[in-house]
């Protein structure tokens, strides 16, 4: 008896030896120089995005003790100027799964190297639309949610609300246009008016003006219900609330926002994640920090079940029906299989409180109500998974 239980022992650690399996994953950062804004109150911290890496890193580690997991995480960050396609290039060498915090261009060009083909690059920081349709690529996820997902959650709530008209303030920074787009064609999907818009082209100093200039501004804008802003890289909209000419709410950039994350999410057992991020970067976790959180999750996650750390493997888990992410937003996340976007609820918040997650009910879905936010299956024009 007792040789028996000497050999079943053995067999269980010669199985675990067998077993392990070792996952290195890069995080692959371009820095970009931020644009002058008028306000310094809200610096971006150095670590955005690094951090939610290393939270979801500590995570696997967790459970892939008990599972036969060695996981090691590389930061390699790139100069404003800097060869990013070189850097790609070394990092690739070394791990098959990366996890890219990087403006849209960049982020293809990593994607379209020789060296990238057989590997799953993550993208957490970048909701152009394009990365999502007509410039998507087979071996880009997207952890992070689209514009379109959040101005979808937005129209959504106006929808439920009943404000039908709406008028828009755009800035003219490329991610304050993208944006902008964005609201247009969520506004044209749900059946709102967008009454009339406005460039917000000022060079004053709104912080001593704002009172004089913007009620002469939105004076012009014909009737509506809410405004609109598209202030994406937050210079001038929050100046706009309580100085309309007339009393509306606002929303978009500023006001009422969808986002993938922010710290008053504190449902669903949100309120461990928020705590164990604080613990770790000592600051609240911002939403690049969940996309990146949400990629190193994901791979986490597909290790286990798939019970390989190759990325031809893991890919097709991800991307089949089996796969699922506990994201702390009420409902198991996946990823669709036509353009590699992460299905995610969107939490519609204000400073202090969730005032509404999305999609909200009634918004109906032949599959998947996630699907009501962002580009569904017969309006994609990725051709890049089914090729």
């Amino acid at each position: 008896m007792r040789n028996a239980a000497i050999f079943a022992a053995s067999m269980l650690c010669a199985t675990a030896v067998s077993a392990q399996v070792t996952v290195d994953v890069v995080y692959l950062r371009q820095e970009v120089e931020a644009p002058p804004v008028l306000s310094n109150l809200d610096p971006i911290p150095e670590d955005e995005g690094i951090a939610g890496a290393e939270v979801g890193l500590a995570d696997n580690a967790t459970t892939g003790r008990f599972m036969g997991q060695d996981w090691a995480l590389e930061v390699v960050s790139v100069a404003p100027g800097g060869d990013f396609a070189a850097a790609a290039v070394q990092a690739l060498g070394t791990s098959s799964l990366l996890i890219v915090d990087a403006p849209a261009d960049a982020l293809l060009t990593v994607a379209d190297l020789p060296e990238a083909a057989g590997a799953i690059l993550f993208n957490a920081t970048a909701g152009d639309d394009r990365l999502r349709g007509t410039d998507c690529r087979a071996n880009v996820l997207h952890a992070l949610p689209s514009n379109a997902m959040r101005t979808d959650a937005l129209a959504q709530f106006l929808v439920f609300r009943r404000w039908d008209e709406t008028a828009l303030v755009y800035g003219t920074h490329p991610d304050d246009i993208a944006y902008a787009e964005a609201l247009r064609g969520s506004l044209e999907k749900f059946g709102l008016e967008l009454s009339d818009e406005a460039e917000w082209a000022f060079d004053a100093d709104m912080r001593r003006n704002a009172s004089q200039e913007v009620p002469l501004f939105t004076q012009e804008l014909r009737d509506h219900d809410i405004l609109l802003i598209a202030d994406e890289i937050h210079d001038f909209g929050r100046y706009i609330a309580y100085n309309t000419w007339e009393p509306r709410p606002v929303a978009g950039s500023e006001g009422l926002t969808a986002v993938a994350w922010a710290p008053v999410v504190e449902q669903w057992g949100a309120a461990q994640l928020q705590n164990r991020f604080e613990e770790h970067a000592s600051r609240p976790m911002r939403p690049d920090d969940y996309g990146a959180w949400a990629a190193m999750r994901t791979i986490g996650e597909a290790v286990t079940r798939a019970g390989s750390a190759e990325a031809p493997a893991l890919r097709e888990y991800i991307l089949s029906e089996s796969f699922e992410l506990a994201g702390f937003k009420g409902r198991p996340m996946s990823f669709r299989p036509w353009n590699g976007q992460l299905r995610q609820p969107i939490p519609l918040v204000t400073e202090r409180a969730v005032v509404a997650m999305a999609p909200l009910e009634g918004f109906l879905h032949p599959t998947s109500e996630l699907d009501t936010l962002g580009s569904d299956a017969p309006e994609t024009t990725c051709t890049a998974f089914t090729e």
